[in-house]
């Protein structure tokens, strides 16, 4: 057997701590091969620096890195091992040690060559200013207040992959994956990491997601109700809302007991809302706050009797549209509410440094459970580091049974 090296660990102990990490995420493979590479690849993503492709990988962790390239190729494309079981030991760390603030969805945008990678389509990207041929994930992250913990993974299949045998097949796309709106991966993501958690999701831990470019987004804030999750949800300005009292003589001058019918959810902000604009202080880092004012108001959707509160960033001089978020937290403070919608822009930023420094982008497969087996080992190095941050790695992690 090739002999292999860990590699890049200042600290004498970082091996084993890696080692009985590892061993708690992946200890339902059922080979020691399988195990080991489990190891060496997460090694590899926490140390390699630069883009970590599976060569650079296994340069980093083995003294015969095209032996290890092949095998951890093999270990991540091609190896049928079920990474259901890692990323709900991902969940219960992140519930053990960290205080559960929200869960936030986030997006990524993987761009890719050729039309043979799974759900590979051509897609405009606005962060880009052009079209390009990529792969799109939604990410579950756990949000801490300070962290950002990634811990479930969906890759969104275009429509043209729900027909095309050839195409399914080369990838090794299962039968049950198929082309689904948003809405339905969401709630999907969300069931995962409540029946991960010991105790489900608690009721005080709301969803945060964007959902501002999909129309059909009354779909999720519907089950999520059924499911008796809160959420801070960012809606299109379009979303028609009607108001929270049946009667809004008070919101429109002239009307006097008159009904108002659905109206848009930015229109309704900018002219229905009847308090002022409430001034918010945001915390950022290095303690100076970035100040904003926000209208807000009760209001509910066509065809239900739930009350939901509206609120945005009030900007009546500013040709920038803000985003409109709709709540079901409608007992909370306006500032409370605000903090909670900017922590898609924190999970925007973990994405940014899963990219950056944890080999996100870089999987070079082109298989369905290759991608799901790397974006699993790509968020355990990000709870490792996290974990290893906050002190809970001195000792060896428990598994759980």
């Amino acid at each position: 057997m090739a002999e292999h090296r860990m590699a890049g660990a200042a600290d004498p102990g970082h091996d084993t701590r890696v080692f009985h990490f590892a061993d708690s995420v992946f200890a339902h493979l059922p080979r020691a091969d399988q195990r080991r590479w489990a190891q060496l690849y997460l090694q590899g993503l926490l140390t390699t620096p630069g883009r970590k492709s599976i060569r650079r990988l296994a340069a980093a962790v083995s003294a015969a890195p095209a032996t290890a390239s092949q095998s951890l190729h093999q270990f991540i494309s091609a190896s049928p091992w079920d990474w259901v079981p890692a990323r709900q030991e991902l969940i219960r760390l992140a519930g053990d040690h960290f205080p559960l603030r929200a869960l936030t969805i986030g997006t990524v945008v993987l761009p890719k060559r050729g039309e043979h990678t799974c759900g590979v389509h051509r897609r405009f990207v606005p962060a880009a200013g052009r079209t390009i041929s990529c792969q799109v994930g939604l990410g579950a992250f756990v949000t801490t207040g300070d962290e950002d913990l990634p811990v479930e993974w969906r890759l969104l299949l275009p429509e043209q992959w729900n027909e095309d045998a050839r195409l399914r097949e080369r990838a090794r796309v299962p039968d049950a994956a198929r082309h689904r709106p948003v809405w339905e991966h969401v709630l999907d993501l969300v069931d995962s990491v409540s029946d991960a958690l010991p105790r489900r999701l608690p009721a005080h831990v709301p969803v945060v997601a964007d959902l501002s470019e999909h129309l059909d987004v009354g779909r999720l804030l519907a089950g999520l109700d059924r499911r008796g999750h809160d959420f801070v949800v960012a809606v299109p300005a379009a979303l028609p809302v009607l108001p929270a009292d049946s009667r809004v003589s008070r919101a429109v001058p002239g009307a006097a007991d008159a009904p108002l019918g659905p109206v848009g959810a930015r229109q309704f902000l900018q002219h229905h809302h009847v308090l002022p604009p409430r001034a918010v202080t945001l915390a950022a880092p290095g303690g100076r706050g970035r100040q904003l004012r926000v209208v807000s108001e009760l209001v509910r959707l066509p065809g239900s009797c739930r009350t939901y509160r509206l609120f945005t960033e009030w900007r009546p001089a500013d040709s920038r549209a803000p985003r409109v978020w709709i709540t079901s937290l409608t007992g909370r403070r306006v500032e409370q509410l605000t903090t909670l919608a900017q922590a898609q822009a924190g999970t925007c930023q973990t994405v940014s440094t899963l990219e950056r420094d944890y080999g996100l982008l870089d999987f070079e497969g082109r298989s369905f459970p290759g991608w799901h087996h790397h974006m699993t080992l790509v968020s355990a190095a990000h709870v490792y580091d996290r974990l290893l941050h906050a002190g809970a790695l001195d000792e060896r992690l428990p598994q759980s049974a």
